[in-house]
């Protein structure tokens, strides 16, 4: 096998929604010399990035510490729309609905004292009269984020491509699988690609997903992250779930699990998925399709049942993937000198994909991490090898 060598100051490897973002950040800061290394062809459904939807939320309930990163990002979606001309973020709101008790519902509500967020509070009775799509429990709550929505990912994707492709500086690889790194002894690293091809960087942002793992373990750094395999399926619907009158949502059902969703969007269907559960997929394997576990269609349409009276027939449904950490935080950190990963984003990373492309980049151009990343670190507990374990 013929091999062939190239070098560059910046490295990618992984042109989805990371990679692609943090390459044009890169391109805005004025860095030259960027290669970016994709499996793939992006947009595609290889990585996590694919579905068309996603939501983004500011009064947080993952924690509070999210909250200035979303803001960062709502702000710089706006500027891409701008710049593209593109339609990329449709503010409709979001509704997070579940017993007042429930620690997630509890965050939201403290998310947006403390950093000022519109929200308002419904009782469960009240969110009933009010969207009419929603037949939720009278004693739950109801917490509508006004400075919320649905972003297009696929479109996202596209236009950063359209950017990079355009400019100087960059050279977009696609269809080049990393099966290896070499670290360099200066600092940086070799990939290593299938078809013998060599891309040299001194400083290397390693945000391939599910193949991150298989390539840090031979180089003895352990990176906890699982992945899952994750249904979601549109639905007829009737005119409640428009999205003048129905915003996207999160729901938690003590009994029935953690939901997410979508209005029905340009004739597209009503789109929900679960967000727990799931089931973990090694590396590499296929993805069986929707409907090859029973649990598939039948946890969705519990949730139908109980919750959504004018939701209807399936439509079709589709499968993807989430690379998880333990604690479902973020994985960034400088892992080997010059060599940063960015991982374990699925089920909630997506929308500050803007924000971190920022830092991310800033982090490769200059050497310093950004203290907004300190707490998504290896070293953190939930991140080390647990005793009994390989």
């Amino acid at each position: 096998m013929t091999q062939t060598q190239h070098a560059s100051r910046h490295l990618i490897i992984g042109g989805g929604s990371m990679g692609l973002a943090a390459a044009d950040a890169l391109v805005r800061a004025g860095a030259e010399s960027i290669q970016v290394l994709d499996a793939h062809c992006p947009p595609h459904s290889h990585g996590a990035h694919h579905g068309e939807t996603r939501l983004i939320r500011l009064a947080y309930g993952e924690g509070s510490g999210y909250v200035g990163l979303a803001e960062q990002a709502w702000a710089g979606w706006q500027q891409l729309e701008q710049e593209t001309g593109a339609s990329l973020l449709l503010p409709c709101g979001v509704i997070n609905m579940g017993p007042s008790d429930v620690p997630f519902i509890q965050q939201v509500q403290a998310s947006a004292r403390e950093y000022g967020l519109p929200l308002t509070v419904l009782a469960g009775d009240t969110a009933r009269r009010r969207f009419p799509g929603w037949q939720i429990n009278t004693d739950w709550t109801a917490a509508v984020e006004h400075r919320a929505g649905v972003l297009w990912v696929e479109r996202i994707v596209a236009a950063w491509r359209a950017r990079i492709e355009r400019a100087r500086h960059v050279t977009l690889t696609t269809n080049a699988s990393v099966i290896a790194l070499e670290p360099l002894q200066g600092g940086g690293a070799t990939a290593v690609c299938a078809d013998g091809r060599r891309f040299t960087a001194e400083r290397v942002l390693l945000a391939a997903g599910q193949h991150i793992e298989p390539l840090l373990t031979p180089l003895g750094i352990h990176v906890p992250l699982t992945r899952v395999r994750k249904t979601f399926a549109w639905f007829d619907a009737d005119a409640r779930y428009q999205p003048d009158c129905f915003p996207g949502f999160s729901l938690t059902d003590p009994e029935r699990g953690i939901y997410y969703g979508f209005p029905d969007l340009n004739g597209a269907g009503f789109k929900m998925g679960r967000h727990d559960q799931g089931q973990t997929v090694q590396p590499g394997v296929p993805l069986a399709p929707f409907g090859d576990h029973d649990e598939d269609m039948a946890e969705l349409q519990q949730v139908i049942d109980r919750y959504l009276p004018g939701v209807g027939a399936l439509r079709h449904g589709a499968v993807c993937q989430y690379i998880r950490t333990p604690d479902e935080h973020f994985l960034i950190d400088e892992v080997m000198p010059g060599l940063v990963m960015a991982g374990g984003f699925s089920g909630h990373g997506f929308k500050f994909a803007c924000a971190l492309g920022d830092t991310l980049a800033d982090w490769l151009h200059t050497g310093t991490r950004a203290g907004s990343l300190a707490g998504f670190t290896l070293s953190r507990a939930a991140c080390q090898p647990r005793a009994g374990r390989e």
